[in-house]
């Protein structure tokens, strides 16, 4: 039996593997996923959630048997915070919507995490007096700032950061600087403009492409622009987006079932979107090298894929002994 620490489980944030899409893939054109399920706690934001710990510890407002972390998400975030800072010594508290799936609240709480639900939607409405989640955690905080740390992804620049000085140039190494063409989904916006800013410091022409779903979605983790504010994070920097593609909820989850048997991956909602925004793109170059982020993997949305009609409870368990590149997770 392999005994891990503390510390090599903090180590295997980022440097996720990049793996390529085969059917998507034709010709002078190459389609690749970065697979952020791979990150310790199974998403991209244990990036975020990382940087944003540390740098609070860097500037004295998180404190060591002291400070009591707060935040809203719609799920990976929460994840991501208690684990990391569950390994770290500090207590959490997170505000959900109630919408997102069980599995996604079970894992928090199993993690360690006081739950607060709110009434929310899926992609939560930044801005004063929209947003419960938000609004909630704000409350809590602010009735004990001398305990409770709020890390604010949604305009915290250490999410930026991770990105920008993580994953983009993990991104240029592992396409060897070929990369022509980037696409991700927009929750916070440090994703998108972390990545983007990087991308395109090393090279103007790459194409950054903002992946929106439709009004009213059911894509945990994005927002539709139309029916929610910007994050002030993203709207430091949104102008390094060139391009917005929409995919609405039948496009992502019409594809869940068409990865999982051409290409043996086991995708998220998210990562479905992402994939339905770069196939119905239309590439004017012959010779492009695409990379989309996958968020993360499928294993917490059974219940999801049920309710949607996806597959059946027996398929999505058939699916996992089944699916490639599927990463081991504490939890």
């Amino acid at each position: 039996m392999t005994v891990v620490n503390d510390a090599d489980i903090l180590n295997r944030v980022g440097n996720t593997p990049l793996v390529a899409l085969d059917s998507l893939s034709h010709d002078g054109l190459t389609y690749s996923a970065k697979l952020e399920g791979h990150n310790p706690f199974g998403s991209v934001k244990d990036r975020a959630a990382f940087w944003m710990i540390k740098d609070g510890e860097e500037r004295g407002i998180l404190k060591k048997n002291k400070s009591i972390i707060i935040e809203p998400t719609s799920g990976n975030t929460g994840i991501a915070l208690t684990g990391i800072a569950n390994l770290l010594g500090y207590k959490v508290e997170i505000v959900i919507p109630d919408k997102v799936s069980d599995e996604t609240k079970d894992i928090i709480r199993g993690l360690g995490a006081k739950v607060f639900e709110t009434s929310d939607d899926l992609c939560p409405k930044v801005g004063a007096g929209t947003d419960q989640s938000i609004a909630l955690a704000t409350s809590i905080a602010s009735s004990r700032p001398d305990t409770y740390y709020s890390p604010n992804q949604y305009a915290n620049d250490a999410n930026f950061r991770g990105h920008y000085e993580g994953t983009g140039p993990e991104i240029w190494k592992q396409t060897a600087g070929k990369v022509t063409h980037f696409f991700t989904g927009v929750g916070t916006g440090g994703t998108i403009t972390g990545i983007g800013t990087f991308l395109k410091e090393k090279n103007p022409h790459v194409k950054i492409i903002g992946c929106q779903p439709q009004q009213n979605h059911l894509i945990q983790g994005w927002r539709n622009f139309e029916e929610s504010a910007k994050p002030d994070l993203f709207l430091k920097r949104e102008d390094v987006v060139d391009e917005w593609v929409s995919a609405n909820n039948d496009e992502a989850f019409s594809v869940v079932k068409e990865v999982l048997t051409k290409d043996r991956l086991l995708i998220s909602p998210s990562s479905a979107a992402v994939y339905a925004c770069m196939k119905k793109y239309t590439m004017e170059d012959d010779d492009a090298c695409v990379v989309g982020i996958f968020a993360d993997d499928g294993r917490k949305f059974k219940s999801v894929y049920a309710k949607q009609n996806v597959m059946t409870g027996e398929e999505f368990d058939a699916s996992l002994k089944d699916a490639k590149h599927m990463s081991e997770l504490p939890y």
